[in-house]
């Protein structure tokens, strides 16, 4: 679907102010431009989108409805099909979740000795980490260091990050960027053999690394080829349902669900690591959302459970550039690496109105507030958007730029006679990461003794908003973390657990009972289906 001839009038007033604005550099904000427009028109500022919690660890927190709707919900399993105390299966670490943080816990973990089981939801890989684009964060450049990427760090999620967290993150970066390197991920770099890095939105380095765009596709081919070359037991398609407890409260093992013979799997372990991703499929405040189809919030739900405290999780990213045209591919993330390279946000007068490098919330809420001015484009299916003038990156770089540096990007557009090298796209902000979940510390583990998380799960790392190329460090550094301490964890424990249990499931559900909510929803719902897989019941 090309565009339409109304667009392509439209498109004639980005081509005529793109020669003035090749040569002008438009100003960022100043601080209290960046409070205003977050206080007025950010989606975590709407105060009626949001409710207290009425049960559980953080009880009086404030979350968006839809992850307060499935942490207030009932069990959905069915505990005739399956016996804690005859476990199917032992192992030392349990991992659950098979994006790159479940790849790197695993691979830390059984190199530290560990027996390894890792259960994944869908197919291994299937995950937020094989769709990023951009890049990945790592201060290893003589002009570099951590000290200032922990600032940037700190600066992007405005200072209300966890220090310890951050302090993590920046302190391995450089280190798993050689260690990905080790074992061949292919890295963009010069003639000279030296790697390339470019800008970020909010960074004050040229720091991101990347693979084209295809960086978290890269990264996870990386992982995952060395977890099956170490042979460690990857079980496809078998969901967690629930978290197992010893009898001394602490994480031991996991209730798995197969999705394809519904048959349920007890798995008894020393620890457990919890790699889950993040909850765009939750769809908050109604926005769409560049996240794979998994992504249920389904540790955030296992984990409060079983009383383990979350944090940070009245703060959700939209990412400033999803597609809003054409109408197959509504919230399919445009990379930042599109605005590192040189292209613009421009309103439907041609007009640039923001710079095209501020910081993810910033962007986003900018781009909102523009549509809500009247300045916006309105796609065929009615959904609003600004201009993206891909264009400039050419006119800046070079013919041949785009091809080279935004391969992907360029197919994806290409598919429906949208040819990004002569047209800009159309964005407006889509549901891209969870900023928080379940708290943690720096050697990733969290509230509940035994249980480790690492990558979107988590919370505390990026504060208030992430800055671009931080999630694929994160959820290596964290991953990494979390499976080294996970197998310290089980061998310092001499194979000494309590009785298992679920007795945790029982004491939250009264809760749920004594405030009042129905039984309505089971959770996880695993996938985002209103039928089977995802039953309202009534009472």
């Amino acid at each position: 679907m090309s565009y339409t001839p109304e667009m392509r009038e439209l498109i004639k007033k980005v081509e005529a102010t793109r020669p003035q604005r090749l040569g002008h550099d438009y100003p960022r904000m100043t601080p209290e431009e960046k409070q205003d427009v977050l206080k007025n028109h950010h989606p975590d500022y709407i105060q009626e989108q949001f409710r207290e919690a009425k049960v559980g660890p953080n009880k009086g927190d404030r979350f968006p409805h839809e992850v307060a709707d499935i942490l207030e919900a009932y069990a959905r399993m069915d505990r005739s099909q399956f016996d804690v105390n005859q476990p199917d299966k032992e192992v030392d670490v349990l991992v659950i979740g098979g994006g790159g943080g479940g790849a790197a816990a695993s691979l830390m973990a059984h190199e530290a000795g560990a027996d390894v089981m890792m259960a994944t939801k869908l197919r291994f890989g299937d995950a937020n980490t094989v769709m990023a684009q951009g890049g990945i964060q790592a201060a290893d450049k003589p002009t570099d260091s951590p000290a200032i990427h922990y600032l940037d760090v700190m600066g992007g999620g405005h200072y209300t990050n966890i220090p310890e967290l951050v302090n993590a993150l920046v302190s391995d970066a450089p280190d798993v960027i050689r260690w990905l390197e080790k074992m061949g991920c292919m890295f963009d770099k010069d003639s000279s053999g030296n790697m390339k890095t470019k800008h970020g939105g909010g960074t004050s380095r040229m720091r991101m690394h990347s693979a084209r765009d295809y960086t978290g596709a890269e990264i996870m081919r990386t992982v995952r080829d060395e977890v099956i070359c170490r042979d460690i037991n990857v079980v496809e398609f078998c969901a967690a349902v629930e978290l197992l407890l010893d009898d001394n409260g602490k994480a031991a093992g996991a209730v798995l669900y197969n999705m394809e013979t519904e048959e349920y799997m007890v798995v008894k372990a020393k620890s457990v690591v919890l790699a889950t991703g993040g909850m765009g499929r939750l769809h908050t405040q109604n926005f769409p959302t560049s996240n794979h189809y998994g992504a249920t919030a389904d540790g955030l739900v296992l984990a409060y459970r079983a009383g383990a405290k979350l944090a940070f999780m009245d703060t959700v990213q939209y990412h400033p550039t999803g597609a809003s045209f054409p109408e197959q591919v509504e919230g399919f993330l445009i990379t930042e690496k599109v605005r590192g390279l040189g292209a613009t946000p421009i309103n439907v007068h041609g007009e640039q109105f923001v710079y095209h490098l501020e910081t993810r919330d910033v962007e986003a809420s900018a781009i909102i507030r523009e549509c809500a001015r009247g300045n916006g484009i309105k796609a065929p299916s009615g959904m609003a958007g600004v201009w993206l003038d891909s264009p400039m990156i050419e006119e800046l770089h070079g013919e041949g730029t785009i091809e080279k540096e935004v391969p992907a990007m360029y197919r994806q557009f290409a598919r429906f006679d949208v040819d990004i090298r002569k047209d800009p796209i159309l964005v407006y902000p889509t549901l891209h990461y969870q900023n928080g979940g379940v708290l943690i510390n720096d050697q990733a583990e969290s509230t509940l003794e035994n249980l480790f998380v690492a990558g979107e799960a988590s919370g505390g790392i990026h504060g208030r908003n992430r800055l671009m190329g931080n999630s694929l460090l994160d959820i290596l550094v964290m991953g990494r973390r979390a499976g080294r301490n996970a197998a310290a964890r089980a061998k310092d424990s001499n194979g000494q657990s309590g009785k298992l249990n679920v007795s945790h499931v029982d004491a939250f559900e009264k809760e749920l009972k004594e405030a009042g909510i129905d039984k309505q929803l089971l959770s996880p719902i695993l996938i985002p289906l209103p039928e089977k897989l995802n039953p309202r019941l009534k009472d």
